[in-house]
């Protein structure tokens, strides 16, 4: 009988006999994963207003505790990565569930900062490092042919836009008919069902894979930080991570805050998910017929260009149900270019990994701008400083990307994945 380390190597090389897990089932069940895994966290900037009001807290406590998850997202995912790409994808997923089921649940009864901390920063942090897209997509890179790979990355990243679209408005809905409190309860036990998802996402361990032999961990850290292309990339990611997690905790009060309703900051919300679909897919199947720098540049310039243009027109529903639009098509595409200009540059053995540290400068960025949209609104009244400062690191970016070397380093073109 086949062994699973010997079907794993089957679907690596692009063969899927002799197995249940065919491309397009590997791509569904990773998808249903992302989808579950994002939407949960893109609709808790719903609950900053009842949160602080039922425990009389300034907005600041509230940033604090999901800019401290942005860190510490970012913090486990290289550690995610090291893990699955040594000892499997699954277990770092049913992991990651574990904590991020405990982490909702314990948020609904979290009645002072630091135990907010603890359930909405720590315990929702490290679990989305081992259920977010980041390991998936890896997954994706060890499981699949070369030819689905930029596609599948499109999707994958799609999926978690789609729980976006679909979580943003159902927050609102079980919010009005259950209250805060049981809606993370109802968010909780829903991500339990990511278990029995990721058998469809096992890897092969570090023992069993032949590239393992050809570049140990710490080489490929090494590798990758010496290589400027890598460091240009990261540094980029910095920006995509501000910019999402300002606008996903801040915006609905920064609506409510101009005279809208919490439905239009859900729907606006919505939007971005919905439109993020056709912007993630778009950019893998632009990402296999242009250089990827320039389309991560034209990205990060749309950005600025989106935020610069809703900033300065007076905020109706118009607005920005057109600003979700045009920053949706923008919000997650970042991640199939990097995800697959990684890939390149050094194979896929150590993708998870290598990957992960550059999602630690990512969610850097969404520390900063979490944090800092709750440190200027209570200093000032005003998000005005920060939505300049995205405009500002979003050209930045657009500039950084142009020098990224994109082909393989020496190591990976002799031994390529």
């Amino acid at each position: 009988m086949t062994s699973i380390n010997d079907r794993m190597s089957s679907i690596q090389s692009g063969s899927t006999a002799g197995t249940w897990r065919t491309p397009a089932l590997i791509i569904g069940f990773g998808c249903l994963i992302s989808l579950m895994s994002f939407g949960p966290r893109s609709s808790l900037g719903f609950f900053l207003t009842p949160v602080s009001n039922a425990n009389h807290w300034g907005r600041d406590v509230f940033a604090f505790a999901l800019a401290l998850q942005n860190l510490l997202w970012g913090i486990g995912q290289p550690l995610a990565g090291m893990i699955a790409d040594r000892f499997g994808t699954a277990r770092v997923i049913c992991a990651g569930g574990l904590m991020y089921a405990c982490g909702l649940v314990l948020m609904g009864h979290a009645n002072s900062a630091p135990l907010l901390d603890l359930s909405a920063g720590a315990l929702i942090g490290f679990g989305l490092s081992g259920t977010s897209f980041m390991v998936l997509l890896a997954a994706f890179g060890k499981l699949l042919p070369p030819g689905w790979r930029s596609l599948a990355f499109g999707f994958g990243t799609a999926a978690g836009s789609f729980g976006q679209f679909l979580y943003s408005p159902l927050a609102v809905a079980l919010m009005d008919r259950f209250g805060w409190q049981q809606t993370l309860t109802i968010f909780g036990v829903s991500m339990l069902l990511v278990l029995p998802l990721s058998s469809a996402l096992m890897t092969p361990t570090a023992a069993s894979n032949k590239e393992a032999a050809s570049q140990s961990l710490w080489q490929a850290l090494g590798e990758a930080f010496a290589y400027r292309s890598y460091l240009l990339l990261t540094l980029g990611y910095f920006t995509c991570g501000f910019q999402l997690a300002f606008i996903t905790v801040h915006m609905p009060a920064y609506l409510v805050d101009r005279g809208l309703s919490a439905q239009v900051g859900g729907w606006t919300l919505a939007t971005i998910g919905l439109f993020n679909i056709i912007g993630s897919i778009g950019s893998g199947w632009l990402g296999d017929r242009m250089p990827k720098r320039y389309l991560l540049s034209l990205i990060y310039f749309g950005r600025a260009a989106a935020i610069f243009g809703f900033i300065i027109f007076p905020v109706t529903w118009v607005t920005c149900i057109a600003f979700g639009a045009s920053m949706g098509l923008l919000w997650l595409s970042t991640v199939p270019p990097t995800n697959g200009i990684i890939a390149l540059m050094f194979g896929t053995r150590w993708l998870a990994t290598l990957a992960g540290f550059a999602f630690f400068s990512h969610q850097v960025g969404g520390f900063l701008g979490v944090w800092l949209g709750g440190i200027v609104f209570e200093r000032t009244g005003s998000y005005g400083p920060v939505w300049w400062l995205a405009i500002l690191f979003g050209l930045l970016s657009a500039i950084i990307n142009l020098p990224i070397v994109e082909k393989p380093v020496p190591r990976a073109a002799i031994a390529p994945a």
